[in-house]
């Protein structure tokens, strides 16, 4: 018998070419998520009559989603090729979805924003907060999707990292998208403590600590699933490797420590209103947005590091041709 080749290629040149994506797309990635799950908190927070953090978190979903088109343009180089993007819609193409889903959302939450800032300054509140509420519940709508789609993106491309990933990176940045929203709903309640006699003082507290347990549980799944994917290379095993060695094994551990810590923070100080638990909560939450954010760039560089070696291509490739029965 011939033992397995080892899998390689010509003259030791990577056989995909590495995403020529940079840092900010990562950025983008983590902002976009902030955003939808930011929106959730200033539905939630309209429907149970507290209108001063529905105006916070209005401003808050407004700016990150602001600053998420800027990293987006940043990275495509003009403006131009974002607009360009719009005239047409193509239902296969997860980009041309996505781009939908960004402009929507964005038109939604700019509405909400622009409404509430008019109502301050004389326009009359029957036109105004008709305005807000449907702007602010109707992105809202559209959050979640805005928080996954990226997901989606990442994998269906041939990046062995993120398409073997395509099972659990959209509850990954799910629970991500919540865990920051939740968190920086509770940042906002700092600056404006919420009365503990609402039904929703706790809403951005649990939200930080259901998201973080997703966030952490469904990234756990996914480094099970990719170890489960042979790439008949002993020094590397699986794909799971992409995701446990260099600066994207850094990043990952940073972030399940932030997210781990932060949401026990969070979980710990109660929902008691005194400036020692709102300290403490606060310090919770940033632990919470760093992990989110560190989760990002921990897929983004594991993606881009799997196609510099062949082994992570040609393994998934080879073990589909093996019948299931007889996969290790």
């Amino acid at each position: 018998m011939v033992p397995d080749a080892t899998p390689m290629s010509y003259y030791g040149q990577p056989i995909l070419k590495p995403p020529t994506w940079k840092w900010p797309i990562a950025a983008y990635l983590f902002t976009g998520g902030l955003a939808a799950g930011t929106s959730l908190v200033g539905a939630a927070a309209r429907l149970h009559g507290d209108r001063r953090l529905a105006g916070a978190a209005s401003a808050a979903t407004m700016s990150a989603i602001g600053v998420s088109a800027g990293f987006l343009i940043e990275d495509l180089g003009r403006r131009s090729r974002f607009h360009h993007m719009l005239r047409v819609v193509k239902i296969t193409s997860p980009m041309s979805v996505g781009t939908w889903i960004f402009s929507i959302f964005s038109s939604l939450a700019g509405a909400s924003a622009v409404a509430e800032i008019g109502e301050k300054v004389g326009v009359p509140a029957r036109v105004a907060r008709p305005v807000t509420a449907v702007g602010q519940v109707g992105s809202a709508l559209v959050g979640p999707a805005l928080a996954t789609y990226t997901a989606v993106l990442l994998a269906d491309t041939a990046v062995p990292a993120w398409h073997e990933a395509r099972r659990d990176l959209p509850w990954v940045f799910a629970g991500s998208a919540t865990a920051s929203g939740g968190a920086m709903g509770i940042l906002l309640s700092t600056l404006a403590p919420l009365d503990p006699s609402d039904g929703f003082a706790s809403g951005p507290r649990r939200m930080a600590v259901v998201g973080a347990a997703l966030e952490v549980g469904a990234d756990e799944a996914m480094h099970r699933r990719l170890r489960a994917v042979a790439t008949g290379d002993t020094d590397k095993p699986d794909i799971g490797a992409a995701y446990t060695s260099g600066s994207p094994r850094v990043l990952a551990g940073a972030a399940r420590a932030a997210s781990v810590t932060g949401a026990a923070t969070v979980a710990l100080a109660g929902r008691r209103d005194r400036p020692r638990t709102r300290l403490l909560a606060a310090a919770g939450a940033l632990l919470v947005l760093a992990g989110a954010a560190l989760e990002r760039f921990a897929i983004f560089h594991a993606g881009k590091a799997s196609t510099t070696d062949p082994v992570y291509t040609v393994g998934p490739q080879r073990l589909r041709l093996v019948p299931p029965a007889r996969r290790p």
